[in-house]
């Protein structure tokens, strides 16, 4: 290649090379701007308009630029990195009005193996998806731990599932944790909006009765239950870890983020921090959807009984429809022909 062409070449390189990054950039942006509404909504909107005319300007699509290329590139460069200057500075808050389901932080107590948690939600939920708001203080000796179950619930075809923790105890009813997004009034969750900053994190403790029979009879989601196998030490460890995310979260909020920091993501880190072996990475930790399938490969979920088998026994649902239960039936319910680990 003579010098004129590698010259040529070198150009058109970075030329393309912009126009991708254009391209990208602009599209993160707008989403960014259509999520946040920074100006409201009209404004918002007006100012995506003109973004995307100054992009195509940029790129070459009209037959002038707004100022001149080197002015326009320059311009572009310059708005897209104060654009991510007002991103980054965008920071989670602890005081919004926030949705009943999730107003009230997890805090707990503990003295040796005591633990006393405040704030456990035990919500009565109608038919109609309406609840009596039920706040409370639970106790729990960790010595007592004697089972850990996951709980999927598909609300969105079979890749994706909403991942709960339960744990058993010997003398005291099971306690649910879930990570969620830390919705406010009139807010709906959105899969685009949880990889844009519009969700803090929730960490929930809850009576089985209301955070996994809502998802199951109330939402009408595809709610499965199973026990999985965990050496006693990692157990005890795995609760304390919950305790330990309580705090973090109380001390300064987070982000909740649709890909890294979710409710299958956070678990794994959780699972793997505890675990006396290194878990592998795996498509099915964002699939969560296969979660089960996942843990049924690693033997965490009892190998000697096939995933067609366990979904079967482990579909909450065809044992809780149409019927009205107290908590302590429905968790037995829940467990009701479910082999253990």
């Amino acid at each position: 290649m003579t010098q004129p062409q590698s010259k040529t070449f070198i150009t058109w390189l970075l030329h393309s090379s912009f126009s991708v990054f254009v391209v990208v950039s602009s599209l993160w942006l707008c989403i960014a701007l259509w999520v946040q509404q920074p100006l409201g909504v009209l404004l918002s909107r007006v100012l995506i308009g003109i973004w995307l005319a100054f992009a195509l300007s940029v790129l070459g699509v009209y037959a002038t630029h707004f100022f001149s290329r080197k002015k326009d590139v320059l311009l572009y460069i310059i708005g897209f990195l104060m654009a991510l200057g007002w991103y980054l500075s965008l920071q989670p808050q602890q005081n919004r009005a926030w949705n009943p389901e999730v107003a009230r932080l997890l805090s707990y107590e503990q003295q040796d193996n005591l633990v006393t948690l405040h704030n456990v939600r035990n919500f009565s939920w109608q038919a109609d998806g309406s609840y009596i708001e039920r706040w409370e203080t639970r106790r729990f000796d960790l010595n007592q731990i004697s089972g850990v179950n996951i709980i999927t619930s598909y609300w969105m075809g079979p890749q994706i599932a909403h991942t709960l923790v339960s744990f058993d105890f010997d003398n005291s009813a099971p306690i649910t944790f879930s990570i969620e997004i830390r919705k406010e009034k009139n807010e709906d969750f959105s899969a685009i909006g949880g990889f844009f900053r519009q969700f803090e994190l929730s960490l929930v403790a809850s009576d089985e009765k209301d955070i996994i029979y809502t998802r199951s009879n109330i939402r009408g989601e595809q709610v499965y239950f199973f026990p999985v196998k965990m050496p006693v030490a990692e157990r005890r460890a795995l609760f304390e870890e919950y305790l330990a995310k309580a705090d973090q979260l109380a001390q300064k909020p987070k982000w909740y983020n649709t890909l890294t920091s979710n409710c299958t993501t956070l678990v794994f880190d959780m699972v793997q921090a505890v675990s006396q072996k290194s878990l592998p990475t795996d498509y099915r930790l964002i699939a969560s959807g296969y979660l089960p399938n996942y843990l049924h490969d690693l033997g965490v979920i009892n190998p000697h009984i096939d995933m067609a088998s366990w979904y079967q026994q482990a579909h909450v649902n065809p044992k809780s429809r149409g019927k009205n239960l107290s908590s302590a039936q429905y968790s037995a319910l829940l467990r009701q022909g479910v082999v253990k680990p």
